[in-house]
């Protein structure tokens, strides 16, 4: 069997503007990065965008285990089977990071015959927004850095700079570091510490930007820390914001590529982003739109972290209206969710598969909430049964969910030919697309409702420390912003150990961050890392070249 990687280098690529010749994009209107790889540019927007928008069709998952879901594998096929049932379809996904590729992951374009290509370059460089972010937030850092040891004239309290460093790779001893060390030359000595590079707020700027000048007016109202005197002080008050902004010249444009089938796929920004938890920016969604009638879009994790912030941040934000959602799952993870180990997976447990069962019925339920139609798209594994495939499906259709088995992994966009049709049935029906909360409710209760309508908590405590932040966000007049809540993906509860559907538990705000330029409060609950550290056997030590530049272990 081929490794993702060995399908992927087979594929015969299509030159990137005959891929754009399917959206209507003019030759004219791309940055080519090669032969496979475009920036669209700006002036391309200015010809469409008062065009209708095309279906808006969100792909989301249960919540993950070790058994995997394959919801990036999903939308790509679903976007090639909608390509195979002739209508004009793009994919709008998140660009994946090196730091969970080089990590956990060892890669995220898709898998088998449902993939992104080029997939190294993807996975890997690809055309320099990942820098471009890097460099724009180490930039500040410096320049705050900067301004202490020429004098501190905005009297900043060096114990109270929330602006960190960031790297795009996953390094633990990084999370916590003293800066300024060596005497005066080297500045003025205070603790800080490195975030990944996509937990950047740069990013979800970059994310939820409608273009270049709106994001000069995020960049400029980024809260850096505060002074002595408990004042918040924003980036524009250090001069940056003009130089901050020239960094993402380039990339604030979107990038376009290819799936293994020839379908437009718009990649730019999102990984693991506080935003959305691996969703893609507001600008390639908004292109995808314009351009394609049908665009398939994602959003990390399960649907309780991602497809929530994608619904009530991002199209809050950029006035989007879904018309659809697919929710991704197997009946291995199911089974998992139900109690069984990764090791007992391959028998038949209907039982397991019934308890497991209540995650996906919970995040059903979470999409009807939104007023939108919900997909269940049922990952194909060897090992599933017709019993349990039956099961799964019955228990779907009886909550009025519609279900299609996809075998996009083995089939690529053959494979998801089912819930092509499955998910146009439901974009026939009238979604009434609707927020969960009310920006204007103080944050309280914005976070409490999140916890019981979304995660099934019984309610939400604040530690003290988040009680005093929470008093200090309300006093600086912060408190209308959206909820942004970081919490484990693994269970609905914020205890990752918690599978299925808990029930009898409370919500732990732990931490209150202001991300005033992305325009949302990050809600910190359990133990969740902004700078994660490498497993034990990280998916780099897989990887090699050999002489003549081919990759091998890439996945």
């Amino acid at each position: 069997m081929k490794s993702d990687v060995e399908i992927a280098q087979a594929a015969e690529m299509h030159p990137i503007g005959e891929i754009a010749a399917k959206l209507a994009i003019a030759d004219d209107e791309l940055e080519l990065y090669g032969k496979y790889k475009a920036k669209v540019t700006l002036d391309a927007w200015q010809r469409v965008k008062d065009k209708a928008n095309g279906k808006l069709i969100l792909c989301t998952a249960i919540n993950p285990t070790p058994a995997g879901e394959g919801k990036t594998t999903t939308s790509v096929g679903l976007a090639d089977a909608l390509s195979r049932r002739g209508r004009k379809t793009a994919a709008a996904l998140r660009e994946p990071s090196m730091g969970p590729c080089f990590g956990m992951k060892g890669g995220a374009a898709g898998g088998g015959y449902a993939q992104v290509v080029p997939m190294e370059d993807i996975n890997l460089h690809f055309t320099g927004d990942f820098h471009a972010i890097t460099t724009a937030h180490n930039l500040l850092a410096a320049l705050i850095d900067n301004h202490i040891q020429q004098g501190n004239a905005l009297d900043l309290d060096v114990r109270r700079i929330t602006w960190k460093r960031v790297l795009d790779l996953n390094d633990r001893a990084l999370r916590h570091v003293v800066v300024g060390m060596g005497g005066r030359a080297h500045g003025v000595p205070r603790e800080t510490g490195f975030d990944i590079t996509v937990a950047s707020e740069m990013m979800a700027i970059l994310c939820l930007s409608r273009d270049l000048m709106d994001m000069k007016e995020r960049l400029g109202r980024i809260v850096i820390g505060y002074t002595r005197d408990g004042r918040a002080v924003r980036a524009e008050e250090l001069g940056a914001t003009g130089a901050l902004t020239l960094l993402f010249k380039d990339a604030v444009k979107p990038n376009l590529v290819q799936t293994l089938e020839g379908t437009p796929v718009f990649i730019h920004g999102g990984p693991f982003a506080n935003i959305a938890h691996g969703c893609n920016s507001v600008i390639a969604t908004k292109f995808a739109l314009k351009f394609a009638d049908y665009v398939v879009t994602e959003a990390g994790f399960g649907a309780d972290l991602g497809a929530e912030k994608f619904l009530d941040i991002k199209c809050r934000f950029a006035n989007l209206s879904p018309d659809a959602v697919v929710i991704v799952a197997t009946v291995r993870a199911l089974k998992m969710h139900g109690g069984l180990s990764k090791k007992e997976l391959d028998k038949v447990d209907m039982e397991a598969l019934k308890k497991g069962m209540e995650n996906l019925v919970k995040h059903i339920e979470n999409v009807k909430k939104f007023g939108l139609p919900a997909v269940v798209a049922v990952n194909a594994f060897p090992s599933d049964t017709q019993e349990e495939l039956a099961f799964v499906r019955e228990a779907c259709e009886a909550l009025g969910a519609k279900a299609a088995l996809s075998e996009v992994w083995a089939k690529g966009g053959e494979g998801g030919l089912e819930l092509a049709e499955k998910v146009e049935e439901a974009l026939a029906e009238k979604a009434d697309f609707r927020c969960l909360y009310d920006e204007k409710d103080a944050i309280p209760q914005k976070i409490d409702t999140i916890a019981r309508e979304i995660y099934g908590a019984d309610g939400v405590d604040f530690t003290k420390e988040a009680e005093k932040q929470l008093a200090e966000l309300e006093a600086l007049g912060f408190d209308k912003l959206p909820i942004c809540m970081a919490k484990t993906q693994y269970s609905l509860s914020d205890d990752a150990a918690l599978l299925g559907r808990p029930e009898g538990f409370r919500i732990t705000v732990r931490e209150l961050r202001l991300s005033a330029g992305a325009g949302f409060i990050v809600a910190l609950t359990g133990s969740i890392l902004t700078m994660p550290g490498l497993p034990k056997q990280p998916a780099a030590m897989a990887m090699d070249i050999t002489e003549d530049g081919k990759i091998t272990g890439l996945f």
